[in-house]
């Protein structure tokens, strides 16, 4: 058997005849991946990939799509999801970065990709429906042995946001996919007869990685809804058992009468990632189903690191323990450990952990420390019993006046306040500070709170040097694809205010 991550996934396999994936129109068996991933790795081969080829997939959400990425794994080839949302211009810089040898894209955008592409790779398609030249040509009814890889061969190629400068390829080997779903699987005691309801994209750590393989380890099944949709969700509830999701989604859920403890009866456990769950949010959720959502924590490089306790207690505003082999430490700028409560740079080691960035060797070198930890670039702080808060990005850190200031803290004081909604704290250039705290913050429909309510607030429990010295209010924050709050975009908006 394969030591790669196809292997552990055919271990795990129930009979052929168990359902894997549901869709509104088609129920999928074990025995269709099978089939279907074989067939769709005899194509890739036709198309000249081989094992360490990268297979680039920028395509909507399909089942054919899981069984695409299935097929990569199949034949060792290193799967390139990338973000829907991409533009030509970012294409065009992935495809000259990564070059891969085969391209997947929706048809409509196949000539000007085929243009980016040039010579060097195959261009297939694939649409919502599943349908495209990429099916058209996985004719194939013979078997497929998956390729032996080592645990180390590479698996996958994600780029990260790249919020700061170009994107970054983390290159994320078998082990460190198989290893994290097994620890996911046992962490969130995933079991045959579980049903996860899947609304997540499938281009991002989450719901590819976290969401599918850990069903794959399990042999479970899996509720397969192409987007979010509240209708969908709360009809689906009933036939699923876990549910997956970012915070957005809860939130969501919570505005619908309809979202009852009742309807959300038979989920034994809803999971929130991808940004920062609100402690209102979570305690609203409970209030209304009697269930805490768990919290969890990872990133793209790494998978997930840290989970709050299936059987425990789930703190609010937590990520809660780190996983089985995972380390995780608070630790200064040189990378010295802090003691328990003290605010650090969290940095993780173990299995999860990539093994760099694509073609850059010296950036990976800054990331890493000489005993192997990586730099995660998250601010946090671990407690006395071990659960890990974040308190935020080490790049959002505000410096004002020589003293820094990590705006979890304000946000969390601004997010109390009767009539807001959320807020999002950020620094901006300041001829006096260096940088001014600046708060943006979204009100509730119809409250009066105002900018003088908000500092008077910050200013009754906090330093002075953390009151805002701005605050501005729009109607919503600007987030990517994930629900995370792109602070980048906010700083760039407002950065001459002080000028």
């Amino acid at each position: 058997m394969s030591d790669g991550l196809f292997g552990h996934i055919r271990a795990a396999m129930p009979g052929p005849a168990q359902p894997f994936l549901d869709t509104a129109t088609r129920r999928y068996s074990y025995g269709d991946l099978d089939r279907l991933s074989a067939a769709l790795g005899h194509h890739l081969r036709a198309l000249g990939a081989g094992k360490g080829d990268r297979v680039a997939v920028q395509v909507e959400k399909s089942p054919q799509a899981v069984f695409l990425y299935l097929a990569c794994l199949r034949i060792g080839a290193v799967y390139l999801p990338l973000n829907t949302g991409y533009t030509l211009s970012e294409l065009d810089y992935f495809f000259a970065d990564a070059e891969p040898r085969v391209i997947v894209c929706d048809p409509s955008r196949r000539d000007e990709v085929a243009a980016l592409a040039g010579s060097g790779a195959a261009v297939v398609t694939l649409d919502a429906a599943g349908q495209g030249s990429l099916m058209a040509g996985a004719t194939s009814e013979a078997g497929l042995e998956p390729v032996a890889c080592d645990p180390d061969d590479l698996a996958a190629l994600l780029y990260t946001s790249g919020t700061t400068g170009r994107s970054k390829g983390a290159m994320l080997s078998h082990r460190n996919l198989a290893s994290n779903a097994l620890a996911l699987r046992a962490t969130w005691g995933f079991r045959g007869d579980d049903v996860l309801l899947h609304v997540l994209p499938i281009y991002h750590t989450h719901g590819l990685f976290v969401a599918i393989n850990t069903v794959l380890l399990a042999g479970a099944r899996m509720i397969f809804l192409p987007r979010f949709d509240p209708d969908a969700v709360i009809a689906a509830l009933p036939e699923a058992s876990v549910m997956m999701g970012v915070p957005t989604y809860y939130t969501r859920l919570l505005a619908r009468a309809d979202f009852t403890a009742e309807a959300a009866r038979s989920i034994r456990l809803f999971i929130s990632g991808s940004a920062p769950l609100l402690e209102e949010t979570f305690s609203a959720f409970e209030a209304r189903t009697g269930q805490r959502i768990l919290e969890r924590y990872g990133m793209t490089e790494t998978g997930m690191n840290t989970s709050n306790p299936l059987h425990g207690e789930r703190r609010a505003g937590t990520v809660g323990l780190p996983l089985p082999d995972v380390a995780l430490r608070a630790a200064d700028d040189d990378g010295k450990p802090l003691a328990a409560g003290e605010v650090g740079v969290l940095e993780v080691r173990g299995p999860n952990v990539f093994s760099g960035y694509w073609r850059l060797p010296d950036k990976t070198a800054q990331e890493f420390r000489d005993d192997g930890f990586f730099i995660t670039g998250d601010v946090g702080v671990i407690g006395e019993d071990g659960y890990v808060s974040i308190v935020g990005r080490a790049k959002d850190l505000v410096i004002s006046g020589g003293l820094n200031v990590y705006p979890k803290e304000v946000e969390s004081l601004i997010d109390r306040l009767p009539g807001v909604v959320e807020s999002a704290v950020i620094g901006l250039p300041h001829p006096d500070f260096g940088e001014a705290v600046t708060a943006v913050v979204v009100r509730q429909s119809g409250a009066t709170v105002t900018e003088g309510d908000i500092v008077s607030a910050a200013r009754a429990e906090l330093a002075g040097f953390k009151t805002p010295k701005l605050v501005v209010f729009v109607e919503a924050l600007p987030r990517n694809s994930m629900g995370k709050v792109q602070k980048n975009l906010l700083r760039d908006g407002y950065r001459d205010h002080f000028a």
